[in-house]
């Protein structure tokens, strides 16, 4: 649901939220958090309204309750909630006000959501360093914090209720926003006693709901922002219209690095509609009323481009250079166990690779910036909006309290929203002009200017002992740094990367002697890098499931029977692969069906604190096309929340991670990105994706994520299902479809 406040309103655009204190002010009082270890916050009070607390409180409609950062209550009643995580489809609204609602004691008809302001002090997560969306961190970093959030509101609420009857507050019970006193038959609703509450003392140590007395948390709930989805009403950043607004579309450079070397505008500011032409040193801008004029004028624009030395950066050579690297290259130790253990009699060794990845996101890269000698506004989806404030305000000269951010509902974002390059360049064309500029890019500049998951070479090495089984375990990582680009502060000082290594470094599977290495390659300068839906465990997954399954097949065993009897010593993982197995039918032939070679492939690892299996049915064609005709996902992902979520980010999850395994590859050719739009950066479409069922290990753990594990385990699923259909061993990503029509049979291993 969205605030009926509008963007751009006074009331947004006043709100200062660089200050954690508490505010008193016309009956409100709304209290920071001290953000500590583990995500967990402490409510904290000073006696002493602070200079600008005033303004904070009638800024956002002087609430008349505001127990915390959270939560606004009024004096009619009505709820609302402020989500510190966005919302980019993964359900993430929904699961932060499940934790808030269940707390406080309302239901989810009962509140309106509004995104957060860009505030790290009120709205960061210790577990991402700020106010930050990402690593499916939302429901595992709030889950006690957006609690004893709703319990310090509710505890409040009942001890006003109790003031004004003169009863014990234990007495007292809270049902969808109403205080009740059963013994006097008297009750209050929130709004009744909301002004009351606001001069509560805070409880230092809220008193959490036992699991017995969840109403919503573990059940299936409907998604909060599904009406205003299915209706229109949702404001994505692409939707965002604000007075006096123009449209910017860009002419960008053919070759990435590109910069501008010559302009000729004339023919663009002639055309009817064209408002002005804005040239950047890497990009023009036209910009009119409307994003088809002003796509119009850059089509007429006559631009020459200087790409320099980046015209030479070609996939090809990226590849060979890695290649290499993983053979000379200097290598960092991630772990080192079993030093001493004795190898096994026989060796078995491979070589993987994954591509380069896109994000594409199903709304392209947009921004709505207006600059003024006084403030600056800027609307966007992102993951990151307090980047955005310093971004801006390094750009503007502006101090960050003149900058406002109002966050909208992202059309997907798996890491690509965590950049800021299109704020930048939006900001780089308002400077210029005196009215609000609207940015968009078009898909293919969007996939072209893309930051991107880098390509990965793996070499994996073991030795196995009389039963097929590993004794020793050796796996380089040959790749660049997402780490050090994004946040070189969190690069350890012996320069190794955990995320590199995530996936690898912590197998579910008991192996006497593991060696893991990390042999760093850097990607020109010009190809940029960042996180991508599953993070490490998407690019080490694939082999390292893919190696065991070889090891099984050396062996001669049954894959999933291989795998249990590597893990004795851990009976949760057991757990996950054993549910899967028994939802997929394992121990069940597969039917035939003509002209279809069948085969099923699993695959099991940890990714974002998750246990996750995969079991894929694939038919493939005498011409090598995979048809993907069934997936079984199983997970232990903690304490559900929202099964419903759960099911959705295991369906979507998979659907990703299979895309990519598919057909995922941006590929580069005298620097120029080859792929443009969805025709040739494919992705799986509604009559292609399978039947995909999801089950979930039940748990009193706390919630770990479930966001980018399914992404994570697609890839080295179906790879192995594709080697048991046809004998084709998948060892880079993405399969290589032609190559499949080469072997119809299982029983001699072919190798792509």
């Amino acid at each position: 649901m969205k605030s009926d406040r509008t963007p751009g309103s006074a009331a947004d655009s006043a709100v200062d939220t660089g200050r954690r204190n508490v505010l008193k002010a016309g009956g409100g009082l709304v209290i920071g958090f001290t953000w500590l270890a583990g995500s967990k916050a402490l409510a904290f009070a000073t006696p002493t309204p602070q200079p600008g607390d005033a303004a904070m409180a009638r800024a956002d409609g002087n609430p008349a309750f505001a127990p915390n950062a959270f939560i606004r209550i009024g004096t009619d009643g009505s709820i609302r909630l402020v989500m510190p995580q966005v919302e980019m489809g993964q359900g993430s609204y929904t699961g932060q006000a499940t934790l808030l609602a269940e707390e406080l004691g309302v239901d989810l008809d009962q509140v309106r959501l509004e995104h957060a302001p860009a505030s790290d002090e009120l709205y960061g997560l210790a577990i991402q360093g700020g106010e930050v969306t990402g690593g499916s961190n939302t429901i595992r970093a709030c889950w006690e914090l957006l609690r004893q959030a709703g319990a310090v509101g509710r505890m409040m609420l009942v001890g006003a209720a109790a003031k004004r009857w003169g009863v014990p507050p234990e007495q007292c019970r809270v049902e969808r926003g109403v205080i009740h006193h059963d013994a006097s038959r008297r009750s209050l609703g929130f709004g009744a006693v909301a002004a009351d509450a606001a001069h509560q003392p805070v409880p230092k140590t809220p008193e959490l709901l036992s699991s017995r007395s969840f109403r919503l948390l573990g059940r299936s709930q409907r998604r909060i922002d599904t009406p205003a989805k299915s209706d229109g009403s949702a404001t994505f950043g692409i939707d965002v219209r604000v007075p006096g607004m123009k449209v910017a579309a860009v002419a960008l450079s053919p070759v990435i690095g590109g910069k501008v070397a010559h302009v000729d505008d004339r023919a663009a500011r002639a055309l009817r509609g064209v408002v002005d032409v804005v040239v950047l040193p890497d990009a023009v801008a036209v910009i009119a009323g409307d994003y088809w004029t002003a796509s119009k004028g850059v089509a007429a624009l006559k631009v020459r481009w200087d790409g320099g030395a980046n015209t030479k950066i070609a996939s090809s050579a990226i590849v060979a250079a890695m290649a290499e690297a993983s053979k000379s290259g200097k290598a960092l130790i991630g772990k080192q166990t079993g030093s001493g253990v004795r190898p096994g009699s026989k060796t078995i060794e491979a070589e993987y690779g994954s591509a380069m990845l896109a994000h594409a996101t199903m709304e392209p890269m947009n921004t709505v910036v207006s600059v003024r000698k006084e403030a600056c506004e800027i609307w966007v989806g992102t993951q990151v909006p307090t980047f955005v404030v310093a971004v801006a305000a390094k750009l503007t000269g502006l101090p960050p309290e003149k900058i406002t951010v109002h966050n909208q509902y992202i059309g997907g974002g798996f890491g690509r929203r965590l950049e800021t390059d299109s704020v930048q360049q939006a900001i780089a064309i308002a400077q210029r002009v005196n009215y609000p500029v609207k940015l968009v890019w078009s898909r293919e500049q969007d996939l072209a200017r893309d930051f991107f998951r880098p390509p990965y070479h793996d070499h994996l090495v073991a030795t196995v002992d009389s039963k097929g089984h590993p004794v020793t375990w050796s796996h380089r990582v040959t790749g660049d740094s997402v780490t050090a680009r994004f946040s070189p502060a969190d690069m350890p000082k012996d320069g190794l990367d955990p995320d590199a290594i995530d996936g690898a470094v912590e197998p579910p599977y008991s192996i006497p002697a593991l060696n893991v290495e990390w042999c760093r390659h850097d990607l020109p300068a010009a190809v940029k890098i960042g996180w991508w839906r599953g993070v490490g465990a998407a690019h080490n997954l694939f082999p390292v499931e893919s190696f065991i399954d070889e090891l099984a097949h050396a062996a001669g065993q049954d894959p999933v029977a291989y795998r249990r009897a590597l893990l004795a010593d851990n009976p949760r993982a057991r757990a996950v692969l054993d549910l899967a197995a028994a939802k997929a039918g394992w121990e069940r032939p597969l039917p035939k069906v003509d002209e279809l070679r069948l085969g099923r492939g699993v695959a099991l690892g940890t990714s974002m604190g998750t246990l996750i299996c995969a079991i894929v049915e694939v038919g493939v064609t005498a011409q090598g096309d995979v048809r993907l005709r069934r997936a079984v996902v199983a997970a232990d992902c903690g304490q559900v929340v929202n099964p419903n979520t759960v099911e959705a980010q295991l369906q979507g999850g998979l659907v990703f991670g299979l895309s990519a395994a598919l057909w995922g590859d941006a590929t580069v050719r005298d620097g120029r990105i080859e792929q443009g739009n969805f025709h040739d950066y494919r992705v799986l479409r509604m009559n292609e994706t399978p039947v995909i069922e999801g089950y979930m290990v039940p748990s009193t753990e706390s919630p770990t994520g479930i966001g980018e594990p399914p992404t994570a385990i697609a890839p080295p699923a179906l790879a192995n299902a594709v080697f048991a259909a046809t004998g084709v061993r998948v060892r880079r990503l993405p399969i290589a479809h032609t190559a499949l029509a080469a072997s119809s049979s299982a029983s001699n291993q072919v190798v792509i």
